[in-house]
């Protein structure tokens, strides 16, 4: 008969963040879709493309209780937490109006975005 052998299992290895392609970028003005904060419009502080996430101004307000360091007090400090980029839509420069986007390769090579709404394009604000 066979010895009985214990193999040991598999590591299993995580991949890494895969990085999401954003039709949002920082500056823009957004609308937000969903959620608490329906219906409110702000300007994108920040994205994080490594988790599909941004930061709008005014938005999904949380308060951090902060310990009081060398240089900084501590106390409640109020900031904005991320929300997912598929929760905020952009606004058309024409209408005002939250629109989806197109993408279209200009002559030069470089895409740029359009308005479905309203055909116009949409500046980017780096």
């Amino acid at each position: 008969m066979k010895p009985l052998v214990y193999k040991k299992a598999k590591r299993v290895r995580h991949l890494p963040p895969v990085r999401e392609v954003l039709h949002i970028t920082s500056g823009d003005t957004v609308q937000v879709l969903s959620g608490d904060d329906k219906g409110k419009r702000g300007k994108v502080l920040r994205v994080y493309p490594k988790t599909g996430r941004v930061a709008v101004e005014g938005v999904n307000i949380i308060t951090k209780h902060q310990r009081p360091g060398q240089n900084t007090p501590g106390g409640k400090i109020q900031r904005e937490a991320p929300v997912h980029h598929s929760k905020v839509m952009l606004i058309d420069p024409k209408s005002g109006e939250p629109t989806r986007i197109r993408r279209q390769k200009d002559a030069d090579g470089t895409l740029e975005r359009i308005a479905v709404k309203s055909g116009q394009s949409i500046v980017r604000n780096r």
